[in-house]
């Protein structure tokens, strides 16, 4: 589970400018107008994570797997009796396989959090796991998480004034190797 500060931390930084396009169940054909969107983004320093062989020192030989959160699929609608906005997204990954990996699955940690527009305050936040499935002798492969829907409750034109970030679950070492590492 990710602790306070790293989360303040990974809240604090600036998030990648990746947008969501968003539609929902609003056309001209029902007559109800389509759905804002509040901005949806990667977290820059979290879209990396990679995991060493517990009690290794990090190296390229005790690597077990080497992800990154590449994009992801967002569409917002309005939620049932006025209750704010719905947003459904699924994490898109690239993932490779390190020598010192044990099987062909891995599992990798990620948050979504939605904050005030600014970004400097959690409203609230939740984890969901990608499990990630290498097949036979496969070392690289990119899978989209299944889909995930958000609620901002409140009047949608302020609910779409939030933001949705987005980033892996890392450990203190982990922000801080991808912090010296830099964004890839």
């Amino acid at each position: 589970m990710i602790r306070p500060p790293v989360l303040a931390a990974l809240l604090a930084l600036s998030a990648l400018p990746v947008l969501a396009g968003c539609g929902g169940r609003g056309s001209a054909l029902s007559g109800r107008p389509q759905a804002p969107c509040p901005r949806v983004a990667l977290l820059a320093e979290a879209v990396d994570l990679t995991r060493y062989r517990p009690g290794a020192a990090p190296d390229v030989g005790t690597m077990e797997v080497d992800a990154r959160l590449t994009g992801f699929q967002a569409r917002c609608d309005y939620a049932p009796r006025d209750a704010g906005l719905d947003v459904t997204l699924a994490v898109e990954v690239a993932a490779e396989r390190g020598p010192a990996a044990t099987g062909r699955v891995v599992e990798l940690p990620y948050l979504i959090a939605v904050t005030e527009g600014g970004e400097d305050r959690v409203l609230n936040r939740g984890t969901d796991t990608l499990r990630v499935t290498f097949a036979g002798n496969e070392r690289r492969t990119a899978v989209q998480g299944e889909e995930m829907m958000v609620r901002i409750p409140g009047d949608p034109r302020r609910a779409a004034e939030k933001a949705v970030l987005i980033g892996f679950q890392l450990t203190p070492e982990q922000l801080a190797q991808n912090r010296r590492r830099g964004v890839r």
